[in-house]
This record gives C-alpha cells, structure tokens and sequence, in this order.
C-alpha cells in the first residue's frame, strides 16, 4: 500500500470511530452539532420523503413505503416501487441504519443514472444470510452485488437486528462498512473490477464498474426492510 493511501485509510478509521461515538449521544434521525460542523445533512428526516422520488418518475411514491415513529419501512408484500434520492452523488460518505425480516432481501444502489433507462446501480447487499447460505458470497450482505464479495467475517447481525451500513466513495476507491469494519474496498476502473463486471450479470451494462455521478436508490424486492439515521456527507 502507497504512503498516501495508507495516511487515507488511517483517516478514514479515525472518522469512522468518531462517528460511530457522536452517532450513539444523537436522536433517531437527528445529527449532533459536530456532524453538521463536518457537513454532514439527513437523506430522511423521519417525517416524510421529501427529496425522494420513483426512479424516471415525478409521480407520487407508492403506499408501501410508510414512515411511522421515525422508521421508514417497505411493507412486506406489496409493492411500493424503487425511490431515489432527486439529487445525485459523485464522492460521498453514506450511513444509514437497517433492519430486515427473516428471510428477507434489499439493498441500496449508488451510481444509479437515469441514461441507462433502467435501475441498474452499484448495489450495497442487504440480506438475511442465515436464509441463503447457498449463495455466492457476491451475493450476500455488504457484496457488491453479483460482482464483488464482502469478507468472510464481517460482523453481520442477524434478522430483526438493525445493522449499520456505510458507503464511503472518494475518486475512483470505494469502500463498503458493516457495524463499524470495512468489508469491502475496491477501485472503480480497475482492471479487478472491470473483469469482475465480465463474470457477472451487469456484462451488457455500457460503463458498469467505473465512475459516474448519480443517485442513491433503496430498492423494492417486495420484502420488507426498515431504515433510520440516513445522512450522508459529500465530498466537493
């Protein structure tokens, strides 16, 4: 590892435990005085879906996603839709907090462009790997989805636990965190990733693997999932 990508790993460490202490003294989607001083802002603010929208759609979010006591929850079995954030993302630092049923599958996808005409994005795994222990590793919690595996022993909690999930994406590293450990760090355009891409099911896919602004999507695969404490910090 060169000197500055070991400086920016330390850094990227420190953060995290920071983040992690002023996290635990704040409110369920609320950020402390340091937070916001390091710019950090809300994705959700636990009262109602303001800057998100359908993917290609202005139209009103499905009834499926419903928000009570500060919890967003995709209802178990109907249909809501993918939402996207309106804005988009190039570098950023995304957490958020995640719980799903037994059984259950979602995710959340960067780098999603409406130019593709389909959601096709990055996607950050969120699984019940106790249920799908037959899968490829690529496919279960913090993967990038169908193309890179998370760690073997990431410390993933089970279902009916909320699980902290973090993307941190500055130039073309990427880095996916679970409850505090990085699982996942690959680089966007390299020559791993884009064979990656080739073995996967995003092989079609014009671009797949390198970097793109774009918006950040929570995915309906009809299961149910709940979210809290979305907030992201970007990088200018």
């Amino acid at each position: 590892m060169n000197p500055m990508k070991s400086a920016s790993a330390i850094a990227t460490v420190l953060f995290a435990l920071m983040l992690s202490t002023s996290a635990s003294s704040a409110a369920v989607n609320a950020l402390t005085e340091e937070q916001v001083g390091k710019g950090w802002r809300l994705l959700f603010n636990g009262k109602n879906l303001d800057g998100w929208r359908p993917y290609k759609k202005e139209a009103k979010i499905g009834d499926a996603w419903r928000i009570e006591d500060g919890i967003l929850t995709k209802t178990s079995g109907e249909r809501g839709g993918d939402i996207m954030t309106v804005e988009t993302f190039g570098d950023f630092d995304l957490n958020w907090e995640w719980k799903i049923p037994e059984g259950a599958n979602n995710g959340i996808k960067y780098f999603i462009t409406e130019e593709r005409n389909a959601v096709i994005g990055h996607e950050y795994q969120m699984l019940d790997d106790a249920k799908f222990q037959k899968l490829k590793p690529k496919s279960l919690t913090a993967s990038f989805y169908n193309v890179l595996p998370a760690a073997a022993d990431k410390p993933v909690l089970p279902a009916g636990a909320w699980n902290h999930s973090r993307i941190f994406v500055l130039g073309n590293t990427v880095e996916h965190w679970l409850n505090g450990k990085m699982v996942l760090q690959y680089e966007l355009g390299s020559e791993a990733v884009l064979k990656a891409v080739q073995d996967s099911k995003f092989k079609p896919v014009a671009g797949f693997g390198t970097k793109v602004r774009g918006h950040i999507l929570l995915t309906d695969h009809k299961d149910g999932c709940q979210f809290k404490n979305i907030r992201i910090r970007e990088f200018k």
